[in-house]
Formats: C-alpha cells, structure tokens, sequence
C-alpha cells in the first residue's frame, strides 16, 4: 500500500469515527483500528488528533468543492453560478448531516485549537464567496452592499435550513424540497443584490 493510499484509508476512517463519536469521542487507536493500520502510523501522518481533525475537516468540508467550481462560474450569469454553489453546498450539508451535528453538539467542549480550526476552514469559504460578489459589484452586476455580511447571510440561509429547521421538522420529504428551497431563495437573494440597471444577473457574459 503507497503513503497516499494509507494516508487515504486513515482519513476514510477519521471521518466515519468522528461523524459517529465526534472529535471528544473517537480516539487515535480507533480511527487506526478502522484504517486497518497501527497507531504509530497514524502518527508518520498526522501528528496529532487535531492535525487527522484538521485535514478531515479540510477534505470533506464545502471548502475543496467551492474552491473549484468557483473559477468555471466566471462566465456563467449570477443566477447559475449562485444555483450552482446553493445546490453543491445542500449536497455537501445533507452528506456530513452526521458530523456536522455532533460537532454542534460538542462545540461548547471544544479546546481553542479546534475551534481555530472551524474558524479557519469557514473563514475561507466566506472569503472566496465575498470576493466573487466583489468581482461582480466591479463590473456593475451587484449593487453596493456588504460582500462579506452577503457571503454569511447565503452560506448561513442553507446551514440553517438543513440543520435548524431540518432538526426540528425532519421528515422523508425533507431532502426532496432542498431543489425547490434553492430556487426560491437564489431568487430571492438576487433581486436583494443585483444592481437594478443591469440583466446581467441573469444572463451569461459574451465571451471577449
């Protein structure tokens, strides 16, 4: 087995032992257990159960899945690219539905490090959002308005909609609607932020 496919198969398991146990819970011999590996190898990779947290986090957050559908939605209107990232972003929700609120549960619990880690990986994403919006406010597509408040308020209407309103009204239809919410409100949120003048928003760029 290559360093890359051990260093895969301890991630694998990181991720299926944290979203089951959370960070407090699951321990460097267990995620090794599961990896099939021994615990010092575990170790040759990642220091730390912070360092193993960290790097799961960092794969199989939004992060990775942002920072590359971003550069493709250049030249798509606002209204595609903003589907686009709502709709991406629902699926990475629904599939780390798990984890996600273990890691809520937990949070109060959590040493500063860990905290820092959170911080930085949302950080990131808020940062890459803000600066399509300034982009798009430079060219006279958006109206003046706040890009980074903007970036909390779209990425933080999807959170809360799977994981507040989905934890208290959970049902089998649930996941089904997500399609119709993300319309909805990229609708909603593009008539807050497109500047009144320009079709731009729903329209795609002529190529130069």
């Amino acid at each position: 087995m290559s360093l890359e496919q051990t260093r895969d198969r301890i991630l694998d398991a990181a991720l299926k032992l944290f979203s089951q146990k959370g960070f407090l819970g699951a321990t460097t011999r267990g995620i090794a257990r599961e990896a099939g590996v021994a615990e010092v190898t575990l170790f040759r990779h990642f220091p730390t159960k912070e360092a193993l947290f960290k790097e799961v986090i960092r794969r199989y957050s939004f992060l990775p899945a942002l920072r590359g559908i971003l550069p493709g939605l250049e030249e798509a209107s606002y209204e595609e690219a903003l589907l686009t990232i709502a709709r991406r972003f629902l699926a990475t929700l629904d599939e780390r539905r798990d984890l996600i609120r273990i890691m809520l549960a937990e949070r109060p619990h959590y040493p500063s490090q860990v905290k820092g880690i959170f911080r930085g990986i949302l950080g990131e994403a808020f940062r890459m959002l803000s600066d399509y919006f300034r982009r798009l406010q430079a060219r006279g597509v958006l109206r003046d308005f706040d890009p980074d408040a903007a970036a909390k308020a779209f990425l933080g209407s999807f959170f809360a909609y799977v994981h507040f309103l989905g934890f208290f009204f959970e049902t089998a239809e649930n996941r089904r609607h997500n399609e119709r919410f993300a319309v909805e409100f990229v609708n909603l949120f593009i008539q807050g932020t497109v500047a009144i003048h320009t079709p731009a928003a729903r329209r795609r760029k002529p190529a130069t």
